[in-house]
């Protein structure tokens, strides 16, 4: 099932990403933002705007919390319900970017070191897009 993020020339969806070990530590208290083609996917998908996000003091759409969890993440088999069609955000997890050092590995996550250099350099470069994606988003 792969679902393509035209504004930014990329196809991810069902793609293989970081080993995960299940812990939930990435979708605990997440302020992942979410672009409008990630909301038009989810929508697309039967899930409602009102349900899964919320509009930070920025007004920024962001995923929604629930008991300190991510609106889509399961916390009793410890997995994401949407895991195969989850924002692009997620997808590149636990690639994040820091405002004074650019893209990094996030520290918090457990399976970090599993990320190969090829990797980090491929999610680093869709990141900048997302990033400029989600900028210009909030301009208009």
């Amino acid at each position: 099932m792969a679902m393509t993020c035209p504004s930014i020339g990329v196809s991810y969806r069902g793609q293989p990403s970081v080993r995960c070990s299940n812990c939930g530590i990435c979708c605990k208290e997440t302020m992942m933002e979410l672009s409008s083609e990630d909301i038009e996917w989810l929508e697309r998908k039967g899930y409602h705007l009102k349900e899964f996000s919320v509009i930070n003091d920025d007004g920024v759409t962001q995923l929604r919390n629930v008991d300190e969890y991510c609106y889509f993440y399961n916390r009793a088999n410890k997995k994401c319900k949407i895991y195969e069609i989850r924002p692009l955000g997620c997808y590149l997890y636990p690639i994040v970017h820091l405002a004074n050092e650019g893209a990094i590995v996030d520290d918090l996550c457990r399976m970090g070191q599993t990320i190969s250099e090829q990797e980090f350099r491929t999610k680093e470069k869709i990141l900048d897009k997302l990033l400029k994606k989600l900028d210009n988003e909030r301009k208009h």
